[in-house]
């Protein structure tokens, strides 16, 4: 497949084998034998196709994520990266930001005359602001689609021996943490992946948390259970009838689950009331799970501001262009220097401008041959 046209711009030839391990050691032995031939490093092809324009960086990420998916929801969002939708996008906003600035330049060539410059910034001004109004509500989907594409995160937290452990397996349909009478088992984060509603979830135990504790030990995986319960994207309060523990202020369950309710008791404050022990109200609360995850998280798979890259140069883009704003006739100079800088951090995006230190970081990603 001869360049420029083909997916690295490059020269290519490829080679269709039986596919055995044998086969193919057999045909890299003989490669081997070629003076000047090497295996190729992680993501060097996909890194040669950057290198030669036939994709920029957000399409190359998108092509890295859909090498790792693991669900449907993940697979169309990589697409959707890797075949430059997400790309047009980015290209739109930066677009625009030019056409602002040619705008402030040509006013800066006729500054001396009276009120050119004022009448400029008047014009500009709206449209900086419906810029910044998008890019903001795209840097708000930030942290929903990035839970998307790496797994939505949700902690079960609560007093010790409530039963979180039994509840996550049983949510998990296997043994992934370790159950026991005795309270406190759980010293540790577990975590464990899962799909619910065809997106990808990961269920993570932590240890119980009470008030007095003095064991080293305890305290490290109750400060440990805080980090995540603050971390989380859904935060899923167990409690039980046979055990005392209020929610801590720090703690914002999305869902407030009674377990144990085979025993006689309350369910006051209580969203859904199941049974580890009997399974009654196991089918409710992963249906309730679904629904959650669900309702906060589908439909992100055409988010543009997936990764905390991403999110970083549109919040610096938005921060320039509003501080645009700031700057009067007398110093419209200054607006345009903004309005530069705020292209600027979005062309980092795509890898239009300055983008070498990020190039490893991005191809040690892939796997060889990609």
């Amino acid at each position: 497949m001869p360049g420029p046209l083909s997916a690295t711009g490059e020269d290519v030839a490829e080679f269709h084998v039986h596919g055995s391990a044998a086969a193919i050691e057999a045909m890299f032995e003989v490669f081997r034998s070629v003076d000047g031939v090497r295996l190729a490093e992680p993501g060097e092809f996909t890194r040669r196709a950057f290198v030669n324009d036939r994709m920029d960086l957000v399409e190359a990420e998108g092509l890295a994520d859909l090498l790792q998916a693991r669900t449907e929801v993940q697979r169309r969002m990589a697409v959707h990266h890797m075949l430059g939708h997400a790309s047009s996008q980015y290209e739109v906003w930066r677009t625009e930001m030019i056409s602002l600035l040619a705008r402030l330049e040509a006013a800066i060539d006729f500054v001396e005359e009276d009120g050119v410059a004022a009448e400029a910034l008047a014009d500009i001004r709206p449209k900086t602001l419906d810029l910044v109004a998008r890019l903001s509500r795209a840097a708000a989907e930030a942290d929903r689609a990035g839970a998307l594409r790496s797994g939505v995160k949700v902690v079960f937290v609560g007093a010790p021996n409530v039963g979180k452990s039994t509840l996550l397996n049983l949510v998990a349909a296997r043994e992934a943490a370790i159950v026991s009478s005795r309270p406190g088992t759980t010293r540790d984060v577990i975590e464990v992946p899962i799909v619910l509603g065809g997106i990808p979830v990961i269920l993570t135990d932590t240890a119980g948390l009470r008030a007095g504790a003095d064991d080293e030990i305890e305290v490290i995986g109750m400060q440990r259970a805080r980090s995540e319960a603050a971390a989380a994207d859904l935060v899923v309060w167990v409690t039980s009838v046979d055990v005392a523990g209020e929610i801590e202020n720090a703690v914002v369950p999305a869902l407030r689950v009674l377990n144990k309710s085979d025993l006689p008791g309350g369910s006051q404050g209580i969203d859904l009331k199941v049974s580890a022990k009997t399974g009654e109200g196991i089918a409710e609360l992963i249906a309730e799970l679904e629904k959650l995850v669900r309702e906060r998280f589908s439909g992100m798979e055409q988010a543009s501001v997936i990764r905390t890259r991403h999110r970083d140069a549109v919040e610096e883009s938005i921060r320039l262009l509003n501080e645009s704003l700031l700057h009067d006739a007398g110093h419209i100079e200054l607006a345009a220097e903004c309005l530069r800088r705020a292209c600027f951090s979005l062309g980092r995006v795509t890898g239009r401008v300055d983008v070498e230190d990020l190039l490893g970081k991005i191809f040690s990603e892939f796997c060889i041959g990609k």
